[in-house]
């Protein structure tokens, strides 16, 4: 069986900001999914704390991202469970501290 395409990449050659932009990207996917209405709850719990658009997305994106990067580091499934509790726990004072070149997203 051969490693999926990304195990071979090394993460500095992508830009962040392409990063930031797919996760983005299935951010807005996840807020109008049936499958994540979790996502819509955290969008609109942290609207209601007055946040702008920009800033709930790109919070939701931080969460998103730091469950893909641990799940790549530590070589396992997506977990909605683990990317759930982020977004639980948002906004957050400061964003966890990632263990790639993921962090500070």
């Amino acid at each position: 069986m051969l490693d999926p395409p990304y195990r071979n990449l090394s993460l500095t050659k992508f830009h962040m900001s392409d990063i930031l932009h797919g996760l983005l990207l299935a951010v807005n996917d996840q807020l109008l999914s049936a499958e994540t209405p979790y996502v819509k709850s955290t969008y609109d719990r942290l609207a209601a704390l007055g946040m702008s658009d920009e800033q709930i997305r790109e919070e939701i994106a931080d969460c998103l991202g730091e469950e893909i990067d641990e799940m790549l580091h530590q070589n396992r499934v997506f977990d909605h469970k683990k990317y759930r509790a982020l977004l639980d726990a948002l906004p957050w004072n400061e964003a966890p501290q990632s263990q790639n070149d993921l962090e500070n997203l």
